[in-house]
């Protein structure tokens, strides 16, 4: 593992402790401009892991959720979401992690996603596998749409019509479909084969930043709502076994126009 990884891995490992030691303990929740919530928790974990970062790499960009971007115009950007799936946190589901994704030169080169209610570290480096606590991770291999599970942006409030019509269009073609309310959780369940695809309208880049390396390494595909390729500026974004991909965008392009 390379020293970048061992970095990133420690520091989501350790924001992710934080998380879970401090369930019970938030004492302050607020309301940003977009109406999600955020507590004094998303912050102290993302302070963890900016500190890891610039012990390490002081000359490394950081594009943060809480804390903005620092250093962009450094070959490297990490990605972060330090508490992923705030809503479920605050209302005491377990369904939340820790999201750090690695941009090199533009490219998506390494995630790092930590589930602390399952001591579950997912982790993916550019050629070199996608794994779930040192066991090898490998897409579903389905590929009839009727079999598949689905899941589905959770935000329905936002661009409410064009995602309803899709839903309602998706929802005929497949097995189910489920909203976990939290992309890590996304991510990491597609990567170890237990959901199908996921298909997301507008996702923040800390939001998907570590589950674009994570999937591809484990045999997935993920692009742009439009079929385009994926950048950390792109907003929609289908994520899928690869097996189902072309269907699944056509059938969200039919709807969504």
């Amino acid at each position: 593992m390379s020293e970048i990884m061992n970095v990133a891995v420690q520091a989501a490992r350790d924001a992710g402790t934080l998380l879970r030691e401090n369930e019970k303990n938030i004492s302050a929740i607020t309301t940003k401009s977009d109406n999600s919530l955020v507590t004094n928790l998303d912050g102290e974990a993302e302070a963890v892991i900016r500190e890891s970062i610039q012990a390490r790499f002081p000359s490394h960009g950081i594009l943060a959720e809480e804390g903005g971007n620092s250093a962009a115009k450094s070959e490297y950007l990490w990605i972060i979401d330090p508490l992923d799936g705030t809503h479920n946190y605050i209302r005491g589901i377990s369904l939340y992690g820790v999201s750090i994704g690695i941009v090199k030169g533009g490219a998506f080169v390494a995630g790092i996603i930590y589930l602390p209610h399952e001591d579950a570290l997912f982790a993916a480096e550019h050629g070199g596998g996608a794994f779930r606590n040192n066991e090898r991770l490998s897409v579903s291999s389905t590929s009839d749409l009727a079999k598949c599970t689905l899941v589905y942006d959770s935000s329905l409030h936002g661009k409410a019509g064009d995602k309803t019509d899709t839903l309602k269009s998706l929802a005929m073609q497949v097995f189910n479909i489920r909203m976990f309310g939290s992309s890590v959780i996304n991510f990491a369940y597609l990567a170890e084969g237990k959901i199908d695809a996921v298909v997301e309208f507008d996702d923040a880049p800390w939001d998907f930043a570590a589950g674009v390396c994570l999937v591809r390494e484990a045999g997935g595909c993920i692009a742009s709502l439009d079929g385009s390729e994926l950048t950390y500026n792109s907003k929609g974004y289908i994520a899928s076994n690869r097996a189902i991909h072309d269907i699944l965008r056509a059938g969200c392009a039919a709807t969504s126009g």
